[in-house]
């Protein structure tokens, strides 16, 4: 993804998030309206959608989800194979592989992300997930977040 896009898309993730919290706050308010039921009794407990199959957050389904992430480095194009597991929302699990790297200098630098990722980000959200340098390897970092980015939209309910 070119750094414009990349830019595009961050733009336009951040006024959906933001369209979304303006729509969470009015129900949030609505939900804790009090409200009369037939008796002429009058509760204020906030209402919930027990059936709405969402934990967490609700923003993503629980499941195990894998994508590519690619990247560019010295010794050229690069992709990785990242896989997590959800739920509630926050990453339970997560392993990354390399399946087609040869350079030497890649196998070292993803090496060292690998055996570093799992404590960045497993028991943090998803969409609080930022890296940027794992283990000394700052390039792998890029691809991983390609990786999140298809994440999240599939994971997305």
């Amino acid at each position: 993804m070119t750094p414009r896009r990349r830019a595009a898309f961050a733009a336009a993730s951040t006024s959906l998030v933001a369209f979304a919290l303006v729509g969470c706050s009015a129900a949030a308010d609505e939900a804790e309206t009090p409200t009369t039921d037939d008796a002429g009794t009058e509760s204020s407990a906030p209402e919930t959608d027990a059936g709405s199959g969402s934990a967490g957050s609700g923003a993503y389904a629980d499941g195990e989800y894998t994508a590519d992430g690619s990247y560019t480095s010295p010794g050229g194009e690069e992709t990785i194979t990242v896989t997590l597991t959800l739920a509630g929302g926050v990453i339970e699990d997560v392993s990354v592989e390399n399946p087609e790297t040869t350079n030497p200098n890649s196998l070292r630098y993803q090496g060292e992300f690998i055996d570093g990722i799992a404590a960045e980000v497993v028991g943090v959200p998803l969409d609080d997930v930022s890296v940027d340098r794992v283990g000394g390897s700052s390039l792998t970092s890029g691809g991983f977040e390609d990786a999140l980015e298809t994440i999240r939209d599939e994971a997305a309910a």
